[in-house]
């Protein structure tokens, strides 16, 4: 059954969700090889970009497994962790500034990785989270999630599925919090602020742009660090 062309950039999202279900409900079974790349594109009426980015999804998440000239494999399902940070565990001032020292050992390490394998195709993805951060100044609703979704691309193209899931189990809270200090903090009138934001994130692409993992994981680690400074600040 086609995807509805009208989700846009949501097409290689849906794929892995429709992927996954048959994964999950054992409908192709561990050890056996996805359907190939054409049989996707007609069976979906997508293009073969969007099967490529749902199968390095599926990659990233443990799913299954690309061996060149063979295809894709289903592998078993990954054990359940019991790892998990919710929104209501991170109450305090003290345990946000926790929460960003933590992220930026892993996300500096993430980001240098990403520089050094990340692929075409992921490039692609981690500037169009880009895009969407640098434009969200005129729907400040969507600037969580854009800023979310650019840290989560970059974990995908270290190609480390653990850096993607972390974050991903994360979800955009780490993003949001603490609420009393970023309500407010992508606005129409705190232009200044998103615009700073934005350019540290652009530091970041750029690096993983030109596979410089010593500057990727610097940039990222000078956009953490001055997260955690503006959290900080009176």
């Amino acid at each position: 059954m086609p995807l509805d062309r009208d989700k846009g950039r949501g097409l290689a999202h849906e794929l892995v969700e429709r992927l996954k279900a048959r994964i999950l409900a054992g409908e192709i079974a561990p050890g056996q090889k996805l359907p190939t790349e054409s049989s996707l594109v007609e069976e979906f009426g997508v293009s073969r970009t969007v099967v490529r980015e749902a199968i390095s999804r599926l990659q990233a998440a443990g799913l299954v497994e690309t061996f060149q000239g063979r295809g894709s494999f289903v592998l078993d399902l990954p054990a359940s962790t019991a790892f998990s940070v919710e929104a209501a565990q991170v109450r305090t001032h003290r345990d946000v500034l926790d929460m960003i020292d933590f992220r930026i050992g892993v996300e500096s390490e993430a980001a240098g990785l990403a520089a050094q394998r990340r692929t075409d195709l992921q490039l692609k993805a981690i500037e169009r989270a880009l895009v969407d951060l640098g434009g969200s100044g005129e729907h400040p609703g969507t600037a969580v999630e854009a800023d979310f979704q650019f840290h989560l691309k970059v974990a995908l193209a270290s190609g480390n599925r653990f850096y993607s899931d972390l974050l991903a189990s994360f979800g955009p809270m780490m993003i949001m919090l603490p609420r009393t200090r970023l309500e407010h903090a992508y606005t129409v009138s705190d232009a200044t602020h998103l615009t700073r934001v934005t350019l540290e994130h652009e530091n970041v692409y750029r690096a993983v742009a030109d596979q410089d993992a010593a500057a990727a994981r610097a940039a990222m680690r000078l956009h953490l660090s001055n997260s955690r400074a503006r959290l900080q600040a009176p």
